[in-house]
């Protein structure tokens, strides 16, 4: 990705149309500082671009006139929520205007007698999931970034996260949209209604949209009643061939757990290094099998699971019986990145996707990546959809021109054989940036036209987040 890595340092004069923009807007909620503009340029991949100036908008009449403005004069408008993306889909590129939603952060309404939560896009994504549960209610979307993801980047990527084996991504739980269209317009769509075929699928249009439509400024999200229990197993395994094979069994025995994790043994080492050897059994596979519901049939269920893993070639099967200790097996899981970076190598984190019978598939195929370009890969993730991380972990990506390239060509690599293999380039991240090289690739050329053409409809002065993957 061509990308100017030293663009973040340069710092320009403010655009002649910012003291312009000040007047609409307010001066209060806007800023030119080069600190502010450096925070706002940059997400966690590795791109970064200096806006002209960041906007924090406090309200729907705020956007509104932002992008009226904009429109206008043909001005770039990149929009922002926490910022905790992995594919550069919020670095303003062309810069312009960061408007940054963060501080849109109010959860108007959680209605269980509806099923109902009505938000704003700033609202981060475990405070909305701790108000439904106070009230014996549930928002399952739940990707590693909760406590830091906003609900308008998870509805902009359509995250997903591990319980998406039992309960899907982020759009089934979308109801009702307010989006500001780049002319200013507000559309709302859906509503209140867990079911709705009244016109066609609008919303499905702006979830995953990554903000080249519009800008959501409220949601309607679907709750469901909270599960009154859970619990879980862990098992180690010699091979990844054989874990794989146990989540196969899993599911044909018609299992349906709410969280179905795998891990190679790179990241095992990786965690024992990091975490200690005591914190991970021997294996050089891991798998999280979580179960939920009534609190009886789960421990009951647990028992029955045991009995199959046990079966199915584990060294080891540990189990966790009530929520604390539930709680320390999903720690343990989110210690696997940190873990990855305490290695010292840069970790570029692909969530690819492949059909759930080629799991093994996979990572024999990333091994052999491994052994070709010399670039360890650590692979894990949410075997249950068959949406495995595979992080290339470099060494010098950063600084070195040469690993630079040695390394963007291994995941054209991985890429390719993604796409030949019936699989995805990205199940929960997006295209964004990094993976805007491949879309072409990855979609048919009448799938490609048909973006190109829904953009210019909503957008035809191409303000909204220019220079991402649809031109």
């Amino acid at each position: 990705m061509a990308i100017d890595q030293n663009v973040l340092g340069e710092v320009a004069a403010p655009a002649d149309w910012v003291e312009e923009l000040s007047e609409v807007v307010g001066s209060e909620k806007l800023s030119t500082a080069d600190d502010v503009r450096r925070e706002f340029g940059v997400d966690r991949w590795h791109a970064a671009a200096m806006p002209d100036v960041v906007i924090h908008a406090l309200c729907r009449e705020d956007v509104q006139a932002v992008l009226k403005f904009s429109n206008e004069r043909g001005i770039p408008v990149t929009t922002r929520g926490a910022g905790v993306g992995y594919v550069g889909g919020c670095v303003p590129v062309k810069g312009g205007i960061l408007l940054s939603v963060r501080k849109m952060d109010q959860i108007l309404e959680v209605n269980p007698e509806d099923g109902v939560a009505v938000v704003e896009p700033g609202v981060i994504l475990n405070d909305l999931q701790e108000a439904a549960r106070e009230l014996g209610w549930y928002y399952p979307p739940d990707p590693a970034s909760l406590k830091e993801c906003s609900v308008g980047g998870t509805i902009a990527t359509n995250a997903g996260g591990p319980r998406c084996v039992k309960y899907g991504v982020t759009r089934p739980y979308v109801l009702g949209l307010e989006v500001v269209l780049p002319n200013g317009e507000i559309l709302e769509t859906g509503g209140r209604c867990h079911k709705n075929k009244t016109g066609l699928d609008l919303i499905g249009m702006f979830v995953g949209s990554e903000g080249l439509l519009g800008v959501v400024t409220k949601a309607t999200l679907r709750l469901i009643p909270h599960p009154e229990a859970r619990a879980m197993l862990t098992a180690t395994f010699p091979a990844f061939e054989v874990a794989a094979e146990a989540v196969q069994k899993i599911l044909d025995s018609g299992w349906q757990p709410s969280g179905l994790e795998i891990t190679d043994g790179f990241t095992l080492q990786a965690a024992r290094d990091y975490l200690g050897p005591e914190m991970l059994p021997d294996g050089n596979a891991h798998l999280i099998v979580e179960l939920d519901g009534r609190k009886d049939s789960v421990l009951r269920d647990l028992s029955s699971l045991k009995e199959l893993v046990e079966g199915s070639g584990a060294i080891s099967v540990e189990e966790a019986r009530d929520k604390d200790a539930c709680e320390a097996i999903w720690k343990l899981r989110r210690e696997f990145s940190y873990s990855l970076r305490a290695t010292g190598l840069i970790k570029l984190n692909e969530d690819i996707v492949v059909p759930r019978s080629k799991l093994v598939e996979l990572v024999r195929f990333a091994r052999k990546l491994q052994d070709d370009t010399g670039i360890p890969v650590a692979c894990f993730g949410h075997a249950g959809d068959g949406n495995i991380h595979t992080n290339l972990m470099v060494k010098d990506y950063d600084s070195d021109p040469v690993a630079r390239e040695k390394a963007d060509d291994a995941l054209d690599i991985l890429f390719r054989w993604i796409i030949e293999n019936n699989g995805q380039i990205t199940g929960e991240h997006g295209v964004g940036l990094a993976k805007k090289r491949w879309f072409k690739d990855a979609v048919s050329p009448v799938s490609v036209e048909i973006h190109k053409k829904l953009k210019a409809t909503l957008d035809p002065n191409g303000i909204l987040n220019p220079g991402k993957f649809i031109e």
